[in-house]
């Protein structure tokens, strides 16, 4: 496994080798086999561990283990500890959900304050599976079926090619050590059942199933990007952006046999979920509408008019001093802080030193430019909109922190290079907002 890692680390990953890492690290046997490949090439990565708190003392010793393991290898090493529970009840979301968005705001915060250039996880062959075939029972399109991509933006997924047997196969071979999740022999979770009884039944009867698998992934991908390019094509004929709004044309529409297919992957990004009420909006009257959560797709005579809610019209907030607190646009917080913590999403660390009051709090606006975090040189506000895919209206929704004229942060997205703090700074100011539906 050690000779076919490393080829496929050269034929396709072979941009890592140069980079700054860092390895989501449980302690499990798929994360700590992925840690002991990286070391053998000598790759230049850290480890990063969350301790969810939903395992007693199991998680505690899943801490101790991955810390121990770092010091003993003379790693760096990154480890938080989350009231998930809490968090999935305040935000409504199932323990899993909950668990991946804190441990993903938690390593993007890490590759913006520390400057690593990818995040790296352990998914493998299986869970490319098993994930597919959770998707497929809760019914769902293409998206659902092409299977977990290696590399999604800054993260990267190098184990993919390989079965759980060859992991397998490898700890036992190089006597690796790791840490067993108990919840992995629960069949409460869905991905539990697939794994136990649903997986081996496909094995059993196809002893190649998942290179089998994997063929049928390269199909569904191809038809993917056949798909992507029908899309946009004829979005080009039917919907038009005018002052803040997508028009689509009825008439050019209903030309199309498959024009609720359209539809959907035109609008299911904004929210929209009551599908046979978008598609009877074509036939309905004029001046009939839906909701989403933050859109409104209107009736206009010949036209569907997607637009945002509207909301109140701030132009600017001004802070005066690090003691204000803001309410609208944004409820933002300042405070000064003797080193940085609580690494989330909506907060940002700045050097005092470089911050001037009055902060202006504003809309983005055309001519803006700054300094990414974590990039050298300056770049357009509307390219870093551009580059990452930005909608029409998260651009309108988007807001700036300023100070003296120049852009500290692109609120809830990126800051400025400029004015970020590290470790050495001396005095820091933390600012943090916590509004995201404004965002």
């Amino acid at each position: 496994m050690e000779q076919k890692f490393q080829n496929h680390i050269q034929q396709n990953l072979s941009f890592l080798k140069d980079k700054k890492l860092l390895v989501a690290t449980s302690g499990g046997m798929d994360s700590m086999v992925l840690v002991h490949l990286f070391k053998k090439l000598n790759l230049n990565f850290a480890l990063a561990h969350c301790n969810f708190q939903l395992r007693g003392l199991e998680s505690d010793g899943d801490e101790n283990f991955v810390k121990e393991y770092a010091k003993s290898n003379n790693i760096n090493c990154f480890i938080t500890k989350f009231d998930t529970e809490k968090y999935s009840k305040e935000h409504k979301l199932s323990t899993q959900l909950a668990a991946r968005k804190l441990r993903y705001d938690w390593f993007n915060e890490i590759l913006e304050q520390e400057k690593f250039d990818y995040i790296v996880t352990a998914h493998h062959a299986d869970d490319v599976v098993e994930t597919f075939m959770i998707n497929l029972s809760r019914g769902t399109g293409l998206d659902g079926l092409t299977g977990i991509p290696s590399q999604n933006g800054n993260i990267i997924r190098p184990l993919l090619p390989f079965s759980r047997t060859e992991i397998e196969k490898y700890v036992s071979e190089n006597n690796l050590q790791w840490r067993e999740d108990s919840s992995n022999a629960s069949d409460k979770y869905l991905r539990n059942k697939i794994r136990h009884h649903i997986v081996p039944v496909f094995k059993e009867i196809n002893e190649s199933f998942l290179q089998s698998f994997q063929n049928t992934l390269e199909h569904l991908n191809q038809e993917q990007s056949l798909v992507n390019d029908a899309v946009q094509m004829v979005y080009e004929k039917v919907v038009s952006e005018e002052k803040g709004q997508l028009k689509i044309d009825i008439s050019v529409l209903l030309q199309y046999k498959n024009y609720k297919a359209y539809l959907y992957q035109w609008l299911h990004k904004f929210g929209f979920s009551a599908w046979n009420d978008v598609y009877n909006l074509v036939e309905s009257q004029s001046g009939k509408q839906i909701f989403s959560e933050n859109y409104i797709l209107l009736k206009d005579r010949g036209f569907l008019i997607l637009s945002a809610k509207k909301t109140a019209d701030f132009k600017e907030i001004i802070v005066n001093s690090i003691t204000e607190k803001t309410n609208f646009p944004l409820k933002l917080t300042l405070c000064n802080l003797s080193n940085i913590s609580n690494r989330m999403k909506n907060v940002i660390f700045v050097n005092e030193n470089k911050i001037q009051f009055p902060l202006t709090i504003r809309k983005w606006k055309e001519g803006d430019c700054f300094y990414p975090s974590g990039m050298q040189g300056k770049k357009k506000v509307s390219k870093y909109f551009k580059d990452e895919k930005f909608t029409l209206f998260q651009k309108q929704k988007t807001w700036i922190l300023e100070s003296n004229n120049q852009i500290v942060w692109i609120i809830g997205h990126r800051a400025d290079e400029r004015f970020i703090a590290n470790n050495s700074t001396q005095t820091q100011i933390k600012i943090e907002f916590n509004n995201e539906k404004n965002i």
